[in-house]
């Protein structure tokens, strides 16, 4: 079994990434539906955080029905990293994370998420000093490294983990590769051979598949996969890649039946959480991924992305149900 801490994950956990707009509430509530393991939220200023900023203080919001959940922090000032620790317990996660990976320039600019991976020594300090801080497991997700001239994972999950972190998440690729290229999980998988490696480690990037998921459960020897981009508007990849693992048999996709109540609930969610104008707003970031690779659905798609009301978006969404529940293939 897989533990970080006490909280105990199953014999290999499915993770959801924590994504920026995108691992909101009404999103990790679709993801747990469909088997997620474990969730994190979208990763959190710990500037915003001390300074009683709303949308980083509405990011501590979680739900009892997702547990175990991990809220995720970044910040590059050691003061601002353990109080922001502080405030992260007093909202009761399962799990703190620390992001040392996001490779957004206004982040990285500020040597903050992967810009740290230019200074180990000084991440190595603001870790041992949130482990410090918080009475919560405390776990990273990072990179490879700065660039190809610079991956040090191995340093950085030796030294992490002898600093008191209970679990390490990477993705596959440098910060200077951002999100391009194929992810390399080679030397992920020589951090699993390492005998000092105690931690759980998880692979992160490019799973977008069950017969990916078990090749790479089976070839790099992770204790779990995470993941990301797969998931925005299919939360199904999780119970997909369940089932391969179990019975080696892929499932059906989801029904049109299946996309539009998801999206249906989505959409309903996002709006009591976000409010009216930014709960629609932020939706039409889904509606893609949900229909994808239907014929002729660029017409609905299109009127989804514009439309202002809930009553409209829920119309264009019953129209969309009702023609393709009348097609044979899609």
């Amino acid at each position: 079994m897989v533990k970080i801490g006490s909280v105990n994950l199953g014999e290999f956990p499915l993770l959801l990434a924590p994504m920026e707009d995108v691992s909101d509430p009404p999103f990790r509530a679709l993801c747990k539906k469909e088997g997620c393991d474990m969730m994190y939220t979208e990763f959190v200023s710990v500037e915003g955080l001390i300074r009683d900023a709303h949308k980083s203080v509405q990011k501590l919001d979680i739900y009892d029905y997702e547990r175990p959940i991990g809220i995720q922090i970044f910040g590059a000032e050691l003061s601002s990293m353990m109080r922001a620790a502080e405030i992260v317990e007093e909202a009761d996660p399962e799990v703190l994370d620390i992001n040392y990976g996001c490779p957004v320039k206004k982040v990285v600019c500020k040597m903050a998420g992967a810009g740290i991976l230019q200074d180990i020594d000084r991440m190595v300090e603001l870790t041992k000093a949130v482990v410090n801080s918080t009475k919560k497991p405390v776990t990273v997700k990072t990179r490879l490294g700065w660039d190809d001239k610079s991956i040090r994972i191995g340093e950085v999950a030796e030294r992490l983990q002898d600093v008191g972190i209970q679990a390490l998440s990477i993705h596959g690729r440098t910060r200077k590769q951002m999100y391009k290229g194929e992810a390399d999980w080679t030397e992920i998988g020589k951090i699993k051979e390492n005998p000092r490696i105690k931690i759980p480690i998880f692979g992160n990037g490019d799973i977008d598949s069950p017969q990916k998921a078990k090749l790479y459960r089976e070839r790099y020897g992770v204790d779990g996969i995470m993941i990301g981009r797969a998931s925005i508007g299919y939360p199904w990849i999780f119970r997909e890649i369940k089932h391969y693992f179990k019975t080696g048999e892929i499932l059906d996709p989801p029904t049109i039946k299946e996309r539009v109540d998801a999206a249906r609930q989505h959409l309903k969610h996002s709006i009591e959480w976000k409010g009216l104008k930014l709960g629609i707003l932020e939706m039409r970031r889904h509606y893609t991924n949900y229909f994808r690779g239907f014929r002729g659905v660029k017409s609905y798609r299109k009127r989804l992305v514009t439309s202002d009301t809930e009553a409209e978006v829920l119309g264009i969404l019953d129209e969309l149900f009702d023609h393709y529940s009348n097609l044979q293939t899609v």
